[in-house]
């Protein structure tokens, strides 16, 4: 039975080390971004908030962005495709502050950064999504990836749904909007248990914002306190910094966090998984080196990552090289910890958005040599390691380590900061395919005469773990050990129990 207690009111100052109650219910060399989330309720600025959270939150998604407000009453929201500075203009920011809560007044905000998993570039999946039911209205920002989102999907579609999108994000409002979810005592945590998959999940309703990390803790949400006491929740404490919000703590796996003209609240919709499974890779690539992820400092954990990687595969060179501008960390620690001396050889061009983010492998490709400028002066004649923090399926990689072949290196070795990826992600990282992957069915002999270097090391999965702060057994490692923490396979959709509950049959 669902606990029928009311939910806690919690200030957020106990809020920092409370943690939930139990619940009484049983693209190209890299992977493909996220999203972000972030959310603030009862602030004036609330617009200006969200707006600046996902700007500094903008390398998590590329493709399109959207917020939604509500003034206490009613949701209105803005999305379009593109960057955050393309997309809210002067006009769309007024319109939506217009839209949202005033001083004094009931209200807040959501946003969303998009880069899709699930569902196409489309501006049809761009989020918040926003829907009105039987209840009222709602907004929904979502990282992550459902594993059963197909299912439920055939099964809502069976039952004569239609849908909007081709994003798995929609299921869960159709599942918050059946007739026995909404019957329940708690409609959102009955909701959030039929999920199996990766979801930080920001929900706007008219008169609150509802905050979810699923019980495998896969994804990134943090809470944050605003000079005045108002709270928010981010993807990233990056997003804290530049609205100059004050870190509380993480949202707990399996824990729904509640902001509210009352205050702060805190539930459980689920028990933390037994074995956690936070994605080591927001480490290795996707999170801002300011952001600390999991508990743990992203530039400081990649600078470890380059001097484990320098134990494990010394080598004579002239100088350690950076891949820019995600193998700067891990470089810088590799050069500390061989006392080889540290040279930027390639240049980005800060004009140019990352290369995997072209919608197709001809315009990656056209894309990295504009992107990307070798130094001659410096690789001239020259040993050099070039560092870098992964490689997907390392036809840009290929590109890059002839250019600086042609701008005259006489020794490339090349070391990446994480193990070879094998296996695909389906827990909203966008990787290839198993058969594009550059390290399936490879040795790492093959992958380096792919990619034209005289020696490859890729970073050993214990000395990858053997940098993180919490134990091992407690990260998503399954892009490089096959280790899924759910069964992608044969997802639970709890199909015959959701048949009985929805009264579709």
């Amino acid at each position: 039975m669902p606990d029928q207690r009311p939910p806690r009111r919690i200030p957020l100052d106990v809020l920092r080390t409370l943690r939930p109650m139990r619940t009484l219910d049983g693209g190209a060399d890299k992977g493909k971004e996220k999203c972000a989330v972030f959310g603030v309720w009862g602030s004036p600025d609330s617009v200006d908030h969200a707006y600046m959270a996902l700007y500094a939150q903008q390398h998590r998604g590329q493709e399109s962005t959207g917020i939604a407000v509500s003034d206490g009453s009613r949701i209105h929201g803005h999305v379009g495709m593109g960057l955050v500075p393309e997309v809210y203009t002067a006009r769309v920011l007024e319109d939506l502050k217009a839209s949202g809560p005033i001083e004094g007044g009931p209200g807040g905000a959501i946003g969303h950064n998009r880069y899709s998993t699930t569902g196409g570039s489309e501006s049809c999946n761009a989020q918040p999504l926003i829907e009105r039911y039987v209840e009222g209205e709602v907004a929904v920002a979502h990282n992550g990836n459902l594993v059963n989102a197909e299912a439920l999907r055939a099964m809502f579609g069976e039952a004569g749904h239609l849908f909007h999108t081709s994003s798995d994000t929609e299921v869960m409002i159709h599942l918050l909007a059946a007739p026995e979810q909404r019957a329940s005592a708690d409609p959102l945590a009955s909701t959030l248990r039929r999920l199996q998959g990766a979801f930080s999940a920001v929900f706007l309703f008219p008169d609150r914002i509802e905050a979810a990390r699923d019980p495998w803790g896969f994804r990134p949400l943090v809470i944050g306190e605003l000079a005045d006491g108002r709270a928010v929740v981010a993807s990233e404490t990056v997003a804290l910094d530049v609205i100059e919000a004050r870190f509380v703590r993480e949202v707990e796996p399996g824990e729904i966090v509640t902001l509210s003209d009352a205050g702060v609240e805190s539930r459980r919709f689920a028990a933390p998984a037994e074995r956690a499974a936070m994605c080591v890779f927001e480490h290795v690539y996707f999170a801002n080196p300011a952001s600390d992820v999991f508990g743990q400092n992203v530039l400081a954990a990649r600078e470890a990552m380059g001097e484990a990687l320098a134990r494990e595969a010394p080598v004579e060179a002239d100088y350690v090289m950076p891949m820019p501008d995600s193998g700067r960390s891990a470089a810088n620690g590799y050069a500390h910890a061989s006392g080889i001396p540290y040279r930027e050889g390639i240049v980005p061009n800060r004009y140019v958005g990352r290369t995997f983010i072209k919608p197709t492998q001809a315009e990656r490709r056209s894309a990295v040599r504009l992107k990307l400028n070798v130094v001659g002066e410096i690789v001239r004649g020259r040993k050099l390691i070039v560092v870098d923090d992964s490689i997907v399926r390392g036809t840009t990689t290929r590109e890059k380590m002839k250019q600086i072949r042609d701008a005259g290196a006489e020794e490339i070795h090349l070391r990446i900061s994480c193990p070879p990826i094998r296996h695909p992600c389906y827990f909203g990282v966008d990787f290839a395919t198993r058969e594009q992957l550059i390290a399936h069915g490879r040795e790492v002999d093959q992958i380096r005469d792919y990619l034209g270097v005289d020696s490859l090391h890729f970073l050993s999965l214990e000395g990858l773990l053997g940098v993180m702060k919490h134990d091992k057994a407690s990260y998503c490692t399954a892009c490089y050990s096959g280790d899924y923490r759910v069964d992608v396979e044969h997802p639970r959709t709890d199909q015959v129990l959701l048949k009985d509950q929805l009264g579709m049959f």
